[in-house]
C-alpha cells in the first residue's frame, strides 16, 4: 500500500522548518474553522495523533460552544466548518454546530470513524448527515480488512463497510450534494525502511475498483495523509528508536511546491477549551497560535478583537515536514500529485 522512495535518507540533524523555507511561514485570510470537540471516541486507533479513546472525557463546554456559535454568526469569511475529535459525533456541541453552520450556508465536514453509527444512540447519524448535507470524511486506512483491523481494532473494517453502504443508500458518493471521502493513512514504520505516502490518484483507483467490485460501494475522493510524529505515532516511533530518523526522512523529502497549499495558512484549529492553533497537529503538540506580540490566542480574544485575521506568522516545528514531504499532506489529502 506504500511506495518506496529512491532518495537517500539523511543522517544529519533535522533543520528547523523555517530554515528550509528560507522565511517565516505566513498566515492568509481565514476561511476554515476546524474544531476539535473533544477526545471521547469509541475507538483507540494505533495511529491516532489525538490519543482519543473510550475512556477520555475531555469535551467542549457550554460556554465555549456559545463562543463558537457567536463566531459563526459574526464572521461570514468562514466558508468551511470542519468538525473533528475523537469521534466528533460523541462530544458535546456537535449537533448545535452542524445546525448553525447549515443554517448559515457553510460547508460542513465531519471527520467520522463510521463505526459510531453502530453505537447506542447514534443510529440516526447517516440520515442526520444527509439532511444537513454534511460532507463525510471517513477513515479507511486500507481497502483490505487485515490492514484496517490491525490499525483500528478487530471488526472495524466490516463495520466501516456496512456504514459506507448505509451512506451510499442515502445518495452519498453519487448525489453531488452528499460528498463521501475516504482517508488513507500508511502503517506506522517498524524499521528504517521508510516510505513516502503513495500517489493519491493511483491509490484512489485501487480503492474504487476493489470496493465497487466486492461491496458495490461508491465514494467521491480518497485523501492520503502522512503520519506525523505526534501522539500515538510519536510514542510508537520513539519506542522503536525511530523518531529522529523518521523526522529526518520527512525533512529530506521536503517539497517546496507544497508550501503554498498548506492548510495551516488559511485555517484556525480550535480545541475543546477554546484555545486557538494554526493547525490540528500544532493543537495536539501543544503549540498555540500567537499574535505578532507573542500572545496566545483564544476564541474569546478573537471575538473581542472582532477579527479572525490576527495571526501573521504560523508556528512551525520539525514535524511540519510531514505536510510538505513528497506529494504533501493535509486534512484535504495530497497537495501535489
Amino acid at each position: 500500500m506504500v511506495l518506496s522512495s529512491n532518495r537517500p535518507q539523511t543522517t544529519a540533524s533535522t533543520n528547523p522548518f523555517e530554515a528550509a523555507l528560507g522565511r517565516p511561514l505566513t498566515k492568509q485570510s481565514i476561511q476554515v474553522l476546524q474544531i476539535n470537540l473533544g477526545r471521547r471516541c469509541n475507538l483507540s486507533c494505533t495511529h491516532c495523533h489525538v490519543e482519543a479513546g473510550p475512556h477520555r472525557t475531555e469535551e467542549l463546554s457550554p460556554a465555549i460552544l456559545a463562543q463558537l456559535l457567536a463566531m459563526l454568526d459574526r464572521f461570514p469569511q468562514i466558508r468551511t466548518v470542519d468538525l473533528t475529535g475523537g469521534a466528533p459525533e460523541m462530544n458535546y456541541g456537535f449537533r448545535p454546530l452542524v445546525e448553525r453552520a447549515h443554517a448559515l450556508g457553510k460547508d460542513i465536514i465531519v471527520r467520522s470513524n463510521l463505526t459510531i453509527f453502530f453505537e447506542p444512540g447514534f443510529a440516526d447519524l447517516p440520515e442526520y448527515f444527509a439532511r444537513h448535507q454534511v460532507r463525510v470524511v471517513a477513515s479507511l486506512p486500507c481497502y483490505l480488512p487485515d490492514n484496517v483491523d490491525s490499525m483500528r481494532g478487530q471488526g472495524v473494517y466490516d463495520d466501516s463497510i456496512r456504514a459506507i453502504q448505509q451512506l451510499n443508500a442515502l445518495g452519498y458518493g453519487t448525489d453531488p450534494q452528499l460528498i463521501l471521502d475516504l482517508v488513507y493513512n500508511p502503517p506506522i514504520p517498524k524499521d528504517e525502511n521508510f516510505r513516502l505516502t503513495p500517489s493519491q490518484a493511483a491509490l484512489e483507483g485501487d480503492y474504487k475498483g476493489y470496493l465497487a467490485e466486492n461491496f458495490d460501494i461508491a465514494f467521491n475522493q480518497l485523501l492520503t495523509i502522512t503520519n506525523l510524529p505526534i501522539g500515538r505515532t510519536r510514542f510508537q516511533l520513539a519506542h522503536r528508536g525511530l523518531l529522529a530518523p523518521y523526522t529526518e526522512f520527512l525533512a529530506a523529502h521536503h517539497n517546496p511546491a507544497n508550501v503554498a497549499g498548506l492548510m495551516c495558512r488559511s485555517e484556525l484549529s480550535i480545541d475543546y477549551e477554546g484555545r486557538v492553533y494554526d493547525c490540528d497537529f500544532n493543537q495536539m503538540a501543544g503549540v498555540p497560535a500567537q499574535t505578532p506580540d507573542g500572545e496566545p490566542i483564544t476564541v474569546e480574544s478573537l471575538l473581542t478583537a472582532d477579527s479572525l485575521d490576527v495571526i501573521s506568522r504560523v508556528q512551525t516545528r520539525p514535524y511540519c515536514y510531514g505536510c510538505t514531504a513528497g506529494s504533501g499532506s493535509s486534512c484535504g489529502g495530497a497537495l501535489t500529485d
